[in-house]
């Protein structure tokens, strides 16, 4: 039996804490707040509920995987797990209406076909069929083994599109295509079906015009797994992770930061926090890979030892509006709806860097769930998230949250929704409040990890050194809610039973 000592009790350190402890292991849990969950927070008041961070699952089985590992029961005995149908509906600048069918590739193609003529829905496909091409070829090194050594043959994009990187393609001047270039030369530049490629991207956290065309693999999963909403918001997952902790003796010390990381004869062997040393034979840090610690053989890791984030410039975030509205749900509402912005060059530009942040109205994540326990009788719940700069934008100035909610809101509304007349009140949450919370790079968002453009979209190892490991959204495979899972199952099975 090893003692393990966990930094962080998010998502990600829940599921190891979880996994170790079923190994036989003795584990405890440092966590620097006074609950566990990290970015899947919940707000409650006057009876509402809220996610304060994603509000629904993809690729379920990461969380059923660990279910059964755990506790040999499946996930949905410890959460009510329900499909999204249909999955999302998408209004568009020039006013059209798409609606997209959950987990079925054909009924995509029809829909497209439907709203923007025949043909558009086989181009689609076949862009579709690349991003099937990119999941088999990375789907084991970049979401179920530990990040190889050797991370080159990871910096090619598996798209197939462009003509292979070689000494005549150089020549030539030829180069991996990005994901905007998809759009452009596979999609035809159609603007429904640019938008609906470049709406992934962003909600992703990444530029669509620098994101590689591998990216493409990121809508390929959604329209082939499908999209899944847990009864109670996402929060209930978090819930039932850390309840199967208690149950396999997992100790959890919250309000308890860990302040630095202990070394002896080239491994690590403890943490010291502000209550003491704990003494451990493995540190698994599910902390900000960005800003947390780091170890390296034959040195101890501390708060004045600590990596260069990457992409500081233009790093995206969150703005996230919280509506308690009155009057119940309309019949037909759609789950999950985006509206586009009108102006996506500049939205992109102004997010990563070289327009004005925050300005026009951006787009839109609308999710309104049929969930009542989510708020009173008569009433509805329904969260609006926007990508937005984590950067360049002082978000604790006074009203500059505000007047970007009213732009959100503005946003919704002249898509047909009416959220604005309903509010009975708003709360407004931005990157900084995720800074703050969660302890994240300037409250921005950890991408997950994508092959192609040199490794640049790769992220830290697992195995750090001796005894140390890093999991969670800035660590390998990167940020989303089933990638922190995976995350952690690479690092429980790299430790290995007790």
């Amino acid at each position: 039996m090893a003692r393990i000592v966990i930094i962080g009790a998010g998502m990600s350190g829940l599921a190891a804490a979880s996994r170790l402890a079923t190994l036989g292991h003795r584990v405890t849990v440092c966590e620097a707040a006074g609950t566990y969950g990290g970015m899947v927070g919940r707000y409650e008041r006057d009876g509402f509920a809220f996610d304060t961070g994603p509000g629904l699952l993809t690729l379920p089985a990461v969380y059923r995987d660990l279910a059964l590992k755990t506790g040999r029961e499946p996930l949905e005995e410890l959460v009510g797990l329900a499909p999204v149908d249909p999955e999302s509906r998408h209004l568009l600048p020039d006013g059209t209406d798409l609606v997209l069918p959950n987990a079925s590739r054909g009924g995509v193609v029809q829909a497209l076909d439907g709203a923007f003529g025949s043909g558009a829905g086989a181009r689609w496909a076949e862009v579709m069929n690349h991003g099937r091409t990119v999941w088999e070829a990375t789907r084991r090194p970049l979401l179920e083994e530990p990040l190889p050594a050797d991370t080159r043959p990871l910096g090619t994009d598996p798209y197939p599109g462009p003509p292979p990187p070689g000494r005549l393609a150089r020549l030539l001047g030829a180069r991996p295509w990005t994901l905007a270039e998809v759009a452009a030369r596979e999609l035809g530049g159609h603007p429904g079906l640019t938008a609906l490629l470049h709406e992934h991207a962003l909600r992703f956290g990444f530029d669509p015009r620098t994101a590689p065309a591998g990216a493409t693999v990121l809508p390929y999963m959604e329209q082939s797994f499908g999209v899944w909403y847990v009864r109670g918001g996402i929060r209930a997952l978090a819930d039932a992770v850390y309840r199967r902790c208690e149950q396999r003796g997992v100790e959890f010390r919250f309000d308890t930061p860990v302040e630095g990381v202990r070394e002896d004869g080239g491994r690590v062997c403890g943490v010291e926090t502000a209550a003491g040393r704990i003494d451990a034979d493995v540190v698994v840090s599910a902390m900000d890979a960005r800003v947390g610690f780091r170890a390296s053989p034959g040195r101890a890791a501390s708060r004045d030892d600590r990596p260069q984030p990457m992409r500081a410039a233009g790093a995206p975030g969150r703005v996230v509006v919280l509506l308690a509205l009155r009057g119940e749900r309309p019949a037909g509402t759609v789950h999950r709806t985006v509206v586009h912005a009108q102006d996506r060059t500049a939205e992109l530009d102004g997010i990563f860097g070289s327009g004005t942040p925050l300005a026009g109205r951006p787009t839109v994540q609308v999710l309104r769930p049929d969930d009542p326990s989510l708020h009173p009788a008569g009433h509805e719940a329904v969260v609006l998230t926007a990508t937005t700069p984590a950067t360049g934008t002082d978000w604790t100035a006074p009203g500059t949250a505000d007047r970007f909610a009213d732009r959100m809101i503005a946003q919704a509304d002249a898509a047909g929704l009416g959220l604005g007349g309903r509010v009975l009140w708003r709360v407004v949450r931005t990157p900084a409040d995720t800074g703050r919370e969660t302890g994240s790079f300037l409250g921005s968002v950890p991408l997950p990890a994508l092959a192609g453009a040199r490794g640049a979209f790769l992220q830290a190892p697992t195995e750090q050194a001796p005894g140390y490991y890093l999991i969670g959204g800035a660590a390998h495979p990167g940020g989303g809610l089933a990638r922190v899972g995976m995350s952690a199952c690479i690092a429980a099975n790299l430790i290995g039973p007790a």
